[in-house]
């Protein structure tokens, strides 16, 4: 119930794997960045880093699951 690691840095047009490996879903949302939707369990999710600058996200599901992607 956590993302790890919990701060990544990446540069433009890096791609970005989100793997859930819990039992239940998750979402990877930065507002006005990107947003996953839905990640069920056992599933990932694939974001092509496209704006730089950093982005707190947050699983819009379990909100004291924070994280930040610098996009540089």
């Amino acid at each position: 119930m956590q993302f790890s690691p919990a701060s990544l840095t990446v540069k433009k047009g890096d791609k970005v794997v989100w793997r859930n490996a819990d039992l239940v879903p998750h979402t990877a949302t930065a507002t006005g960045s990107f947003d996953s939707k839905t990640i069920a369990a056992g599933k990932s999710w694939t974001y092509v880093a496209g704006k730089a600058g950093t982005h707190a996200y947050v699983c819009t599901l379990h909100p004291t699951m924070k994280g930040t992607l610098v996009v540089q």
